[in-house]
């Protein structure tokens, strides 16, 4: 009898070793994002990338994307994140500009890349994601910064023809206040605050000129180039960043490889994303170029190249208001300059 118990047990102890090295319990992530539950992106990754993460990591982990305001207001989820009511979010970093101007200057540096990949780029591989993680350590402990990044470049809406930077000067711009305001103003332009809800009508009326709003194809969606009919394709002006985050609690129970997993799910899933949406405004584009009653305008790169050169001024000057803003503007100084975008 000796025997045969010696192998129950070394068959017991081997079941059992090869057990402890997994997860206790497959967890679902609930992640509140920045989107709207109709919005195209959301779609997007729901239909696409949250089965994936679920397939990579062999059931293991699962993700569920929830919409704006879905648990907590949006500017509360770093909060809910460290304190366990959400395990997560994916939304915009600009939200948190009133902790520190370095949360702006990384949520969307106004005029400052041409494409998503760049700032991707700067996010994994510039500093970005670790400046991001040092804001909320010193802000807001108990969030983990998985990834950050942009999917698309906004689109820009104008009832009259703004060709050049020296066509901004007196155009009443709607824009956020803030970052994006002073910018404008440093081109020449009018600055008003309006809320998204009010873009149409203002334009319709002529209370604005123009209007920083969002990417082609939801403009388009929100009828604005029936009352603006001379939209900037590609967009001069803003590419927000989207943060993705966990709870360092969830972090810390993932295992290493599920860690660089769901690195690689954030990568494929925005590459995606960005794919995804740039066909769809580019479809929206040569349908209204192939017509007559929209004028889709692209600026020159030289006029993108001053209008970014007006935009470091505006950078600069939130940057000194705390070191952490100062370290975000060096940052982005610093990558541009290695990346031909800036002399």
């Amino acid at each position: 009898m000796r025997a045969p118990f010696k192998k129950v047990l070394a068959s017991a102890l081997a079941v059992g070793f090869m057990t402890s090295s997994l997860p206790a319990f497959a967890q679902k992530l609930k992640i509140q994002t920045s989107s709207n539950a109709s919005h195209f992106s959301l779609a997007y990754l729901n239909e696409n990338w949250v089965p994936e993460l679920k397939k990579r990591t062999q059931g293991r982990w699962e993700i569920e994307l929830l919409p704006i305001k879905a648990v907590v207001p949006h500017k509360d989820t770093p909060k809910a994140v460290a304190t366990g009511i959400l395990d997560g979010d994916w939304t915009s970093t600009s939200y948190f500009s009133g902790l520190d101007p370095a949360f702006a200057l990384i949520g969307d540096l106004i005029a400052g890349y041409d494409t998503p990949q760049q700032i991707q780029d700067y996010c994994r591989n510039g500093g970005g994601r670790e400046l991001l993680q040092k804001l909320f350590d010193k802000y807001q402990p108990g969030v983990t910064v998985v990834a950050c990044g942009t999917y698309n470049r906004e689109a820009f809406v104008s009832k009259v023809p703004i060709r050049t930077v020296a066509d901004m000067k007196g155009k009443k711009i709607r824009s956020p206040e803030g970052l994006a305001a002073e910018v404008f103003k440093r081109a020449g332009a009018a600055p008003v605050s309006l809320p998204g809800s009010e873009v149409y009508t203002a334009l319709e009326k002529g209370v604005i000129d123009a209007a920083d709003n969002s990417s082609y194809s939801n403009n388009d969606a929100n009828g604005l180039h029936k009352v603006a009919k001379y939209p900037i394709y590609p967009g001069i002006h803003s590419m927000p960043v989207l943060q993705l985050t966990v709870s360092t609690s969830v972090w810390k129970k993932m295992s290493a490889e599920d860690r660089k997993t769901f690195e690689q799910w954030y990568q494929d899933a925005y590459a995606g994303l960005t794919a995804a949406g740039d066909k769809k405004d580019k479809e929206l584009v040569a349908r209204d170029k192939a017509g007559k009653d929209v004028t889709v305008i692209d600026w020159a790169q030289a006029e993108r190249d001053k209008f970014r050169q007006i935009a470091t001024g505006a950078w600069e000057a939130f940057g000194k208001a705390t070191p952490l803003g100062k370290e975000a503007y060096e940052s982005h100084m610093a990558y541009m300059k290695k990346k031909g975008l800036l002399k």
